[in-house]
């Protein structure tokens, strides 16, 4: 079902964008790409080589100090999963988990058929989120 890892997901802190863009970006030598229109400004997206993952950087939010657990749950990775019917058999599995509880449940999931927990638009893929026994966040995504 997951044929691999779609993007990383990191935090910057307020301001500090452009040396995300200058450090991932110009010294890295990472390939800047664009960002859903209504989050520009807010996050930098880069594809690495022509393999097809990503890595997101965002702006974490001012209110909260930096290192605050809050802060941290934002960053996550995002597994790329080979078909439409296959991310919804694995939303329909990690959803019963969640559901029936037990060892290594997860502490939550998107519940299959919502409007889902992350960000909306146009730009974004078919996609759901999960956090597994110990709290990650995890996204899944075509």
């Amino acid at each position: 079902m997951i044929s691999g890892l779609h993007h990383v997901n990191i935090l910057v802190p307020p301001s500090t964008l452009s040396l995300a863009n200058l450090f991932y970006g110009t010294t890295l030598g990472l390939t800047s790409r664009p960002v859903p229109h209504l989050q520009a400004g807010t996050l930098a997206w880069f594809d690495i080589s022509e393999s097809g993952q990503q890595l997101h950087v965002a702006i974490g939010r001012p209110d909260v100090d930096f290192t605050d657990e809050a802060r941290k749950a934002s960053r996550h990775p995002c597994f790329r999963v080979e078909s439409a019917e296959k991310l919804r058999e694995l939303q329909e599995r990690i959803w019963e988990h969640y559901q029936r509880g037990g060892e290594g449940a997860p502490m939550s999931c998107d519940e299959p058929g919502s409007l889902g927990s992350g960000a909306q638009g146009v730009e974004y893929p078919k996609r759901f989120f999960a956090r597994d026994f110990a709290g990650n966040r995890l996204e899944f995504s075509l």
